[in-house]
Formats: C-alpha cells, structure tokens, sequence
C-alpha cells in the first residue's frame, strides 16, 4: 500500500473551535494527506463559533463544555450516528489526537474492528494539575495515559525529548516522532516592522521580550511575571509583548500593568509580530514541542526557555538561546538580561537560531507519520502484535 490506499479516521478533542498549535498540526497534515491521495473523515467536538474552518470533512461528535473552562469542551462518546459514520468510511487507520473518552471509545471500536490505530500526542496533560492545587492527581492521570497509550499499535511524540519522556513512562514500545514544521513564508526576519513596533510605543532601541501563546495558567505565566519583576528591579532596560489570548489573560494584564498586549495575531499578522520582537521568552513546561519557540527562532530571535521537554530539542543551549531549570526565576532573568543588553550576543543566537529553523519544513515532517501509518499497516499484514512497553 502507498498513501493513496489510506482511509484515516482521526479523532480529535478540539480540531477547529479553539486555536491552538496542535490542531494547526493537525488541519496541516489532514491537507498533506488529501493533496497526497489519501481519504480522511475527521471525528471531534465542535461549536457553533469554531476559530477557523477545518480542513477536510468533520464529523460533530457529542461533547460536553470543561467544567471551569467553558471555551473547551470534551467529546464525550461514540454515538450510534458516529459507528455508523465510521462503518460507511471504513477506514483502515485510526489516528487519535486526545486520550478523551471520544478517543477511548474510538479505540476500543478499532480493536473490535482488528484495525490499526496510531495516537499522537499533543501536551502533558499530566502537569496540568499542578496549575490548579491538584498535583496529587498526576499519577492518577499518568495512569489513565498509561492504559490508553498501550493499547495502540504505536505513538508518536513532536521532540526526541518527549519520546524519551515517554518511554521512561512507559507509555508504549513504540514511539517515533511527528515533529513540526514551520512557514518560512510567515516566520522570517524581514517581516519586522519598525513602524509597527513605535505604533506600540516602543523604542527602536529598547528590547523587546515576546510571549506568544494562549493565556492560560499552565504555560507558566507565574513563572513569566515573577521573573520580569526580577528585570524590574533591577533596572535592566526592556518592554514586554504579549501576544495571543486566553482566559488568564486578565489576571496576565494585572500582573504585567507595563506590557503590551496585541490580542490574537495571525497570519502575517503574527509573523510581523514574532519578528519584531527580539526575543521570546517560553517558561513552560507542558508543551511537547513547541512551535512559537520555533517561529521565533525561524524569526531569528534568541529564546530562552524551561528546560523541558520540547525545547529541548529546538533550543540550543549557549548557541540559539538559554535553557533553564523550570520555575528557576533569578536564573531566567539573568539569562534575559545578558540578551537585553548584549546586542551582539543577541545577534549571534539570533542568527543561530534562524539558520537551526531551516531544516523544519511541513512536508518532510508530514511524510514522517504517513511513513508510520504505512509501516504499522505493513506490520499489521505481516501478523505483528501489539506490544506494550519495553519497560514492566
């Protein structure tokens, strides 16, 4: 078989209705599969206000709002409509994006159909009790990830650093990568614009520190303001753009009184505004990989970033940017204060960083998972067995 025999079936907890990088990952590698041939039907929660059209044709699955997040919402199951959806399809690769019950259910249905099902994963849902007062919980949930995980033929993280975080947990044998790619048409230095910078109130002088993401409590926007406190204090020269929205973004705007916050940017909207910046500042530790890390590098920006998974494996500690240990708030200032007042070591990182971003391009990472879609439906002929951890 070659990528045009393939009939997926993804399932997915948010496709469309909130932005965020991992469904943009998605909808990118549902259009590479159709342009190559392939069939897909996309199964996932949906609203009636979604964030930008879906790529491909989407199936509404019944969900249910977060509780205390209502802007999310979580599939709650494999209705009668969706079997008999999926049976008129019939796919012969399911892919899950979220360890939710849509996602369970869809799993057991391909394990009652004898068919192979590929999971990706997205963000440490794991951590993010933590944000919340209810840590005692992650072992419970790594649990829960546990069971789902191994009862599919195979997983795919976005960063080496994630795989191998995978395996200490034992979450399957086999994990490859599915790494990210990035639009050297939107994310490059020359869509920096001066004018537009002054329009914000900052001078050309000045350096600009960037947040880039959704304002939410587990991106570690604590950690964020504590630490430009720190550059406060002591007088070390430099503004702050936020850009992107959530619901902590009012909590976010208190906390930073001085920053500037553009809201959602997209498009050449958001490549203007990554590029004129002069470096990103990412302290969370939930992502797995980490694209505003890699749009700011493609930007030629010098990022510093927790040390965790994901970045590691983007930043290049010393040579594109500073990684440092999670929460540690004097040693993330003074990694940003080195960048806001040595113009030429921001530079050097800069331009380090730029050229690193070169080898991320969407196809060659897209291939990668059709590669281990076509590989585990080969295994599969073959009369291999899932194998669930190498790890007791």
């Amino acid at each position: 078989m070659d990528v045009t025999g393939l009939r997926v079936a993804l399932f997915s907890g948010n496709y469309n209705y909130v932005r965020d990088g991992a469904n943009q990952a998605l909808n990118r590698f549902v259009g590479y599969l159709l342009r190559q041939g392939a069939q897909v039907r996309v199964y996932a929660a949906t609203t009636d206000t979604p964030a930008f059209p879906p790529t491909g044709d989407l199936v509404s699955a019944p969900s249910i709002p977060v509780p205390g997040r209502p802007e999310y919402r979580i599939p709650t199951r494999l209705s009668r409509a969706l079997r008999r959806d999926l049976k008129a399809f019939a796919p012969n690769m399911i892919h899950l994006s979220s360890p939710d019950p849509l996602g369970h259910r869809a799993l057991t249905w391909a394990r009652d159909h004898d068919l192979p099902a590929v999971a990706s994963v997205h963000t440490r849902f794991e951590t993010y009790p933590r944000y919340y007062g209810l840590a005692f919980l992650e072992p419970a949930i790594e649990g829960i990830l546990r069971r789902f995980y191994r009862r599919c033929d195979a997983i795919v993280a976005p960063s080496e650093s994630m795989a191998q975080l995978l395996r200490e947990q034992r979450m399957s044998y086999d994990v490859g990568i599915w790494t990210r790619g990035i639009d050297r048409e939107i994310f490059t230095p020359q869509r920096r614009d001066l004018d537009w910078r002054r329009s914000l109130g900052f001078a050309d002088d000045v350096p600009v520190i960037g947040f880039i993401g959704r304002q939410v409590m587990e991106k570690g926007l604590d950690v964020f303001s504590d630490t430009i406190d720190q550059l406060t204090a002591r007088k070390v020269p430099h503004k702050v753009l936020v850009v992107g929205e959530g619901p902590a973004r009012e909590w976010f705007q208190n906390r930073l009184p001085d920053a500037v916050f553009t809201g959602f940017q997209g498009g050449a909207d958001l490549g203007r505004a990554v590029a004129s910046m002069d470096m990103l500042f990412n302290p969370s530790v939930t992502e797995t990989f980490g694209n505003v890390t890699l749009e700011a590098m493609a930007c030629r920006l010098p990022t510093v970033a927790a040390r965790a998974t994901g970045s590691e494996n983007l930043v290049q500690e010393g040579i594109t940017g500073r990684l440092i240990r999670p929460g540690a708030i004097g040693k993330f200032a003074d990694a940003l204060q080195i960048y806001c007042t040595d113009a030429a070591a921001r530079a050097s990182a800069g331009a380090a960083a730029e050229a690193q971003a070169e080898h991320f391009g969407w196809d060659q990472v897209n291939q990668a998972l059709v590669d281990t879609y076509l590989r585990i439906i080969r295994q599969r002929a073959q009369g291999a067995k899932i194998r669930s951890s190498p790890v007791p």
